[in-house]
């Protein structure tokens, strides 16, 4: 028999229908599934039982405790790392975890290009003034410096670092990094930032000696910014600052008052502040969307590949490619 895999996250691309042949699914994607905000633990544990799956694909609903007491074959996270599962508890009961890597690392890094070109050359104002009737009468202060040349700093790594580093590179920018895979011979942070006319925050920025800071994004305690008020304070005056990581990385309060001063230029998140009234909303020098670094077809086709792809593996008795878990495995 076909095993039956409850699948809960967009998925498409030849790797699904492939495991759509293999296995009997039931699809429920976000778009159409309830709850919206996805199951809770034990919500997810009796929808699995009254389906009878042995197999989960999910995005961001809770897998741990009485999920995991279940006879299932695979866990799947369609995200980079799977944040939302209990992966030791998994491996204790032997349940390989699968997630996928690198899924969206085109995507936030075109968001990034984007972003910056929005943030340096003032397309939203540009493009509100037009609409208001202002024209040739305003140019002048939407005047910007080029960005050829100029040095781009990315704090972090990962997939999307290097995903946009060579777009950057193609723009004529020198780029610098900090992060997990830079060098010994790249400048530490604090260098980094004193040198760099954009400092872009990527996957999981780490500084000499530890995280600073003691406040997350939009003033939210306890979560440690990455990127604080020293930080802010020592990068170069008209620099601009982008994030389109996780918000928890800078202090959001420390951005707008350097953002008030005018030490910066300019900023872009890819972040939702939970105020609406938030000082971010209401600035002519920060762009703010709404997550949307992933927020591609090709980023479904991606995580569909490596996800369906495992699975198939581990139905064929062949070791997966993307596992968080590989011990479960006995591998």
């Amino acid at each position: 028999m076909r095993p039956r895999a409850l699948v809960l996250a967009p998925m498409r691309g030849p790797a699904w229908a492939r495991l759509c042949e293999l296995a009997e699914v039931i699809y429920e994607p976000v778009s159409v599934r309830r709850p919206p905000r996805g199951y809770r633990a034990a919500e997810l544990a009796a929808r699995l039982e009254e389906e009878h799956a042995r197999i989960l694909i999910t995005d961001g609903d809770e897998v741990g405790g009485p999920v995991l007491d279940l006879p299932l074959i695979a866990v799947a996270c369609t995200r980079a790392e799977p944040v939302n599962v209990d992966v030791a508890a998994a491996t204790a009961r032997g349940i390989p975890v699968l997630c996928a890597p690198g899924r969206d690392a085109d995507g936030i890094a075109e968001l990034t290009l984007a972003l910056l070109l929005a943030v340096n050359r003032r397309l939203l104002v540009a493009d509100r003034d037009l609409r208001a009737g202002h024209t040739r009468d305003e140019r002048e202060r939407h005047r910007s410096w080029e960005l050829a040349g100029r040095t781009f700093g990315i704090v972090g790594g990962g997939p999307s670092a290097r995903a946009v580093t060579w777009r950057m590179k193609g723009l004529g920018m020198r780029v610098i990094a900090h992060g997990p895979e830079a060098s010994r011979a790249r400048p530490g942070i604090d260098r980094l930032i004193a040198e760099a006319d954009v400092v872009s925050v990527h996957g999981a920025p780490v500084r000499d000696g530890g995280a600073i800071g003691t406040r997350g994004a939009f003033g939210i305690p306890g979560t440690g910014a990455v990127i604080g008020a020293a930080e802010f304070a020592a990068m170069k005056p008209g620099a601009i600052f982008i994030n389109t990581a996780r918000p928890e990385f800078h202090d959001a309060e420390a951005l707008v008052g350097a953002l008030k001063t005018g030490h910066l230029g300019g900023a872009a998140l890819d972040h939702v502040p939970p105020d609406p009234h938030h000082p971010l909303l209401g600035m002519d020098n920060v762009v703010l969307t709404p997550g949307i670094g992933d927020g591609t077809y090709d980023t479904e086709v991606n995580h569909s590949r490596m996800i369906c792809g495992d699975i198939v593996r581990l139905l064929g008795g062949e070791p997966p490619l993307h596992c968080a878990n590989p011990e479960a495995l006995g591998v």
